[in-house]
């Protein structure tokens, strides 16, 4: 059912900018938090649908918009929410941008979680805020949150901005960890900023948000959207919920500044047709996803390579613990882009607490993967 599609060609950033990310393009790429998979028929027959209109104007967003999330929150996450909570939005990384800009000023204080998708850094400090960093805890193979020290960071904190489930470590933070750190969060009148856009894809458990939290709710921004769950990232259609009024009003002006107020016709039509229809293709997709996390897992135990896959919790991202191959930063890169011949994430592009780890992503075929881990076992039987 789930087969890699030839994506060379059409533009793509993980294959047709490869070559200026790791300087060649004969490698096997396998970085961008995208998947070569196709996505849903629903998806695929609504576009067409909209695309025999032969006028693609100024769209605004319908009242299926809003319906098809508020159903998608009650139905894969027991959440009820309101229809006004609901932000349109272009994208989660511009909404974390705006959220920023709406609810800090420079010098402010923002907490981040490192190892981190680099965004959040990143965009911490092109608004000149000052960073934060509660570094997650790497023991016995898996993270853990340093409460103690966000305890510390919290007091001088104004924004959390937490990835939840975490990118790229993959951990989906369990009800005790949200509500611990809820709690540290009220004490201190620090605002949480959620990027919750791969919640979806959990596999043992059923993802809490952060907003679902009664003590929470007035106290928190949720970023959203379907495109990591269902491979349509270049629609550009996201949301927040914000439960909050003030906070709401405070984030609308920031995003109307910036001139984005209309949607993307082809966006909006993707988002109520797979939260209306993707059920079953998302369940499907979660066992596909599973069952590459357990090859990878699986094949670097059985041939005895020096890499350990960490617990992959949540994500199609799998968080490679490269320390055992004894390689510095630039020559663990240099394996892999010139020697394995696999274009992945590097971990220092994460932070400093992600020195000696690759992300992998595993959003393709079971055949991919399998050309990926022999190219792997070749690169290490020859150091």
């Amino acid at each position: 059912m789930f087969k890699a599609v030839n994506r060379q060609g059409t533009y793509t950033t993980k294959y047709d900018d490869a070559k200026k990310k790791f300087g060649t393009d004969d490698l096997l790429p396998l970085w961008v938090a995208d998947m070569d998979l196709a996505s849903p028929q629903c998806v695929q027959d609504t576009l067409a649908k909209r695309a025999a209109h032969p006028v693609y104007g100024y769209t605004v967003y319908p009242p299926a918009y809003y319906d098809a999330i508020q159903n998608w929150m009650q139905t894969r996450f027991d959440w009820s929410i309101e229809k006004e909570w609901i932000v349109p939005c272009y994208g989660v990384v511009p909404s974390l941008n705006f959220a920023l800009s709406a609810y800090s000023k420079e010098g402010d204080g923002v907490i981040v979680q490192t190892p981190i998708y680099p965004p959040f850094v990143s965009s911490v400090k092109h608004k000149k805020r000052k960073v934060l960093d509660n570094t997650l805890v790497y023991s016995d193979g898996c993270y853990i949150i340093d409460f103690e020290d966000f305890e510390h960071k919290a007091k001088e904190g104004k924004l959390f901005l937490l990835c939840s489930p975490h990118n790229p470590t993959s951990r989906d933070w369990s009800k005790e960890e949200l509500e611990k750190l809820i709690e540290i969060c009220l004490e201190n009148d620090v605002l949480i900023i959620a990027d919750e856009i791969h919640a979806d894809i959990v596999y043992d458990k059923v993802h809490h948000s952060i907003g679902s939290s009664e003590k929470m709710m007035q106290h928190c921004v949720i970023l959203n959207a379907p495109s990591k769950t269902f491979n349509i990232a270049g629609l550009n259609t996201s949301y927040a919920i914000i439960p909050n009024l003030k906070l709401r009003q405070k984030y609308r002006l920031e995003q109307d500044k910036s001139g984005i107020t209309n949607g993307n016709p082809f966006g909006i039509e993707a988002l109520i047709s797979v939260y209306e229809e993707g059920a079953d293709w998302l369940d499907a997709l979660k066992g596909h996803l599973r069952s590459n996390i357990t090859f990878v897992s699986t094949f670097l135990k059985e041939h005895n390579i020096p890499i350990k896959a960490v617990p992959t919790e949540a994500t199609f991202l799998v968080w490679l613990d490269c320390k055992g191959l004894g390689l510095e930063h630039e020559a663990l890169t240099e394996f892999f882009y010139h020697k394995a011949k696999l274009g992945l994430n590097d971990g220092m592009s994460f932070g400093e607490a992600g020195e000696g780890f690759m992300r992998l992503n595993v959003g393709t075929s079971k055949e991919v993967l399998e050309e990926a881990m022999h190219r792997l076992l070749k690169a290490v039987k020859a150091l």
